[in-house]
């Protein structure tokens, strides 16, 4: 994955996320008012044991494909399908009722199929 990295007082600034997870649900494509096409889709991961809680053992992270071959590869993926995403995590703002809303989401910039699910 190719990183954009800034140093300030000689430390490295990285915007980098990495996620071993389930898909959640069915990637979806669609296309923005700008005419860009997206494909969406949610990978939920384990948290770790010491910050597990009873009523949250998991995170599901919104993920977002823009461009690139990604893209061809997030369309045969199926909910139930363990996968490995690399990118950086953004926060995008967009119109939604009138209002301006935004939403933060991993912009996927690498990505494979580690094993099918079960109904794959």
């Amino acid at each position: 994955m190719a990183t954009q990295a800034t140093t300030v007082s000689d430390v490295e600034l990285v915007n980098e996320v990495r996620l071993v997870g389930r898909v959640s649900v069915e990637p979806e494509g669609r296309e923005l008012p700008s005419g860009d096409t997206i494909w969406t889709f949610r990978v939920v991961v384990p948290r770790a044991p010491a910050e597990v809680r009873p009523h949250q053992s998991v995170d599901a992270l919104e993920c977002v494909v823009w461009a690139g071959r990604v893209k061809r590869s997030v369309r045969g993926w199926h909910a139930g399908d363990v996968v490995e995403v690399s990118g950086q995590l953004r926060r995008r703002f967009f119109r939604s009722g009138g209002t301006v809303a935004s939403r933060v989401e991993v912009q996927v910039t690498a990505g494979q199929l580690i094993r099918r699910g079960a109904n794959g």
